[in-house]
């Protein structure tokens, strides 16, 4: 399969969402890849961002240039249940949302990424009775910038908190293991810096230039989606400590940290990054679609379209508790074509 694997989707697309439950499945597509049905769950969105799940498998959703925080049900409808103050130029503005590991057994708390006047940081809210209460600064001085301010919000082994910055525009940064620009950054739910951190401050890998994607798969492998500049996307294995060679090398080459794998930046930059059933699946921005690729056996590395341009930009893909992935549209961030049910938050069963 080349670099432009595309698998046209007919007139009602893959999800066929013009019939209750009927779906359109795609001749030649792996079938442990393919995705199958789907649901709108919530339309009319201002640039949904940021996307995490409640136990009871709801999932709030950040508008990046509101600032507002909705609750979308599982089963369809949003309900407004907070607003943070958040500064949204250019690329900037509420970015990601993670909820608390252990938010069943009473700590509730939402997590987020959010641009200020003077920079990007991590905030912490109570959520109680469907309100989100005042935000609580959790790390703060991540650079900021009209472009690459990274944004993408986790949880991970330990019940550490993973998130991922940009370089925000300037390449220095990003080979600065000091620096809080151009990493994955890890820390404790209240921000400590852990102990096992591998520089002894918040950095767990750089070398970046923008990571918008973060995973881990069932075997405890870390992923991590990053737009390259003017040649290659990358999907990258993330290891402790890892250097992913930014602004030396774009994609793969040198002493770094090769990608997993490629695109060209024409028919991806990736952003939203979920893992399922062996499978990274990716959101697709300027490429518009959803690409599929195998992490494991044989064919590991076979990279798989769907989707293609059948919404547009796809900026943000997470894993639901049913195992469902959650699709977010970015068509009204200024770079798309919105349709009149912009944005969406889609639901869709691989």
């Amino acid at each position: 399969m080349t670099i432009s694997d595309s698998l046209a989707l007919g007139r009602r697309g893959l999800l066929g969402l013009g019939a209750a439950g009927a779906a359109t499945l795609l001749a030649g597509a792996p079938a442990d890849a393919r995705p199958r049905g789907g649901k709108v769950l919530a339309k009319g969105m201002e640039v949904p961002w940021g996307l995490a799940f409640l136990p009871n498998g709801d999932a709030l959703v950040s508008e990046r240039m509101s600032g507002r925080v909705y609750r979308v049900r599982r089963g369809g409808g949003r309900r407004l249940v907070g607003r943070i103050p958040t500064r949204a130029e250019g690329e900037g503005g509420l970015l990601g949302l993670a909820v608390h590991p252990r938010f069943a057994q009473g700590r509730n708390w939402v997590y987020a990424y959010v641009t200020t006047a003077t920079d990007n940081r991590i905030v912490r809210m109570r959520f109680r009775n469907n309100r989100l209460g005042k935000p609580r600064v959790v790390l703060a001085g991540i650079p900021r910038s009209s472009v690459h301010n990274g944004g993408r919000l986790m949880f991970g082994p330990g019940g550490m908190l993973f998130a991922s910055t940009g370089d925000a525009g300037d390449t220095r940064l990003a080979q600065d293991r000091h620096s809080l620009g151009g990493k994955i950054l890890r820390m404790t739910p209240r921000g400590k810096v852990p102990k096992k951190n591998p520089f002894g401050n918040y950095t767990w890998s750089y070398g970046h230039r923008n990571v918008q994607g973060l995973a881990i798969d069932a075997r405890g492998r870390f992923w991590a989606t990053e737009f390259g500049q003017n040649r290659f996307d990358e999907l990258n294995r993330i290891v402790k400590g890892g250097n992913y060679g930014w602004p030396v090398v774009e994609g793969r080459g040198g002493r770094y940290r090769n990608p997993f794998a490629v695109w060209t930046t024409a028919e991806c930059s990736p952003s939203g990054l979920a893992v399922a059933k062996g499978w990274a699946y990716v959101g697709a921005l300027r490429g518009r679609a959803l690409w599929a690729v195998k992490l494991n056996g044989r064919r590991r590395g076979r990279r798989v379209r769907f989707l293609g341009g059948r919404f547009g930009r796809i900026r943000t893909v997470e894993r639901a508790p049913d195992g469902s992935l959650w699709i977010t549209t970015s068509n009204r961030d200024g770079r798309g074509t919105p349709g009149p049910n912009d944005d969406r938050v889609i639901r869709i069963r691989v």
